[in-house]
């Protein structure tokens, strides 16, 4: 901080303070010279200096007003510069705190290095994106009320959908996962009872019930070749919660859904879902025509909009909305070992570009829907459009409306 600068106006340190040591005497008047006196030459302490003849000085009252100095004020450039200061040391502080706080919040299980037989690494960056049906965090109140079923007989966690977010060169791609594909589940050590299984036609889905998220990536990347960088899961007590922090999310139907198993209960046209009902909207698909990629497709657009709204000034700007829609996700959210704040952050960034329309969402191009298996009806991808998808992100290329 500069100092300030002396008094000038000359009313602190007398005469010799003055602009110019003080004005000239009046005409007339005969002004004796004054020469400094050395110490050493008189040989006198300080204390014994005699006293010399004091300047003449100006008459009383012949100093002009116009000829003071103004007293030098603070220029409102430095107090604004201060202020502007003191923001960023405050923001750098508070940003510093927020990201400690919310990176020792994240629960990072999954250990990505350690899965065998993975696909060689492509261009770009893919996130699996899974919500899975855990209940920790509901009581059976709140269980039975968002008709998830008892949260004390729900053994494990399933998941209820799945996505691949692609990031690259030439943006973000979202591709959904139906959770009843068909494909093949590779060899797999169960970890609860240590008993090696071959590999087999399943479920997508199933794989996560049988070998957690370690076996629903490894399923993952050697059904579509892509190698995925970061994993995260959040449960329903997680999604119920954000949706709520950010004051609800806007969706739109065309037509009235009602649906007994998920509570749902929508008349056609827009709505703000609070977290029970859009849980309940992301969950349904007995009420879509297209069944299991009719329920892949709500929750693309869903997420879409939820990253938009928690994007939005209304969040951004009011601490306890941003506070809380972070606490809820990070509660219940699971991740890989690699994955933090910043991670984390681009891959908001990412659905938020996505939900803009600069990016592309899309899901895995399906043969036959009620595909019969020995498993109950599944969904069959069309393996030529698929594995055509599939390069396209691996290279990290443009996707088309064609590839879709």
């Amino acid at each position: 901080m500069a100092a300030h600068a002396p008094f000038r106006n000359g009313r602190r340190g007398g005469p010799a303070s003055r602009r110019g040591g003080g004005r000239a005497a009046p005409a007339g008047r005969e002004v004796t010279p004054v020469h400094p006196v050395s110490l050493h030459s008189t040989g006198l302490a300080p204390a014994q200096s005699p006293p010399g003849p004091a300047a003449p000085g100006p008459p009383r009252g012949s100093r002009r007003r116009s000829e003071r100095v103004p007293r030098p004020r603070r220029s409102r450039a430095r107090r604004v510069l201060r202020a502007l200061s003191l923001l960023v040391l405050l923001a750098v502080l508070g940003g510093a705190g927020t990201y400690v706080w919310a990176d020792s919040r994240l629960a990072g299980d999954v250990d990505l290095a350690a899965l065998p037989d993975r696909p060689a690494p492509g261009k770009g960056t893919n996130y699996l994106i899974v919500g899975s049906d855990s209940r920790e965090g509901l009581s059976e109140q709140q269980a039975r009320k968002l008709h998830t079923g008892s949260s004390a007989g729900a053994e494990g966690r399933r998941t209820d959908s799945m996505m691949v977010l692609h990031t690259g060169a030439h943006g973000a791609s979202l591709t959904s996962l139906p959770r009843d594909s068909w494909v093949t589940i590779p060899a797999y050590v169960d970890p609860a009872t240590g008993v090696h299984h071959k590999p087999e036609k399943n479920k997508l889905n199933a794989a996560f019930s049988l070998g957690g998220p370690e076996l629903l990536v490894r399923t993952v990347e050697s059904n579509t070749g892509l190698r995925i960088g970061h994993y995260t899961e959040i449960g329903f007590a997680g999604f119920v919660g954000i949706v709520d922090a950010v004051g609800g999310v806007r969706m739109c139907v065309d037509r009235h859904i009602v649906d007994d198993k998920s509570g749902l209960d929508l008349t056609e046209g827009c709505h703000t879902l609070d977290g029970r009902e859009a849980l309940g909207f992301v969950r349904q698909r007995h009420q879509e025509k297209a069944g299991d990629l009719g329920r892949s497709r709500n929750q693309q657009k869903f997420l879409s909009a939820l990253a938009e709204k928690a994007a939005s000034r209304d969040v951004l700007l009011d601490p306890s909305a941003l506070f809380g829609t972070a606490g809820a996700g990070l509660d219940t959210l699971i991740v890989d070992k690699s994955t933090g704040i910043p991670q984390l952050t681009r891959l908001f960034e990412a659905l938020r570009k996505v939900s803009s329309g600069s990016g592309t969402q899309q899901g895995v191009p399906v043969a036959t829907v009620g595909y019969p298996t020995s498993k109950g009806s599944a969904v069959l991808w069309d393996r030529q459009k698929s594995a055509h998808l599939f390069a396209r992100l691996r290279a990290d290329r443009p996707v088309t409306v064609g590839d879709r």
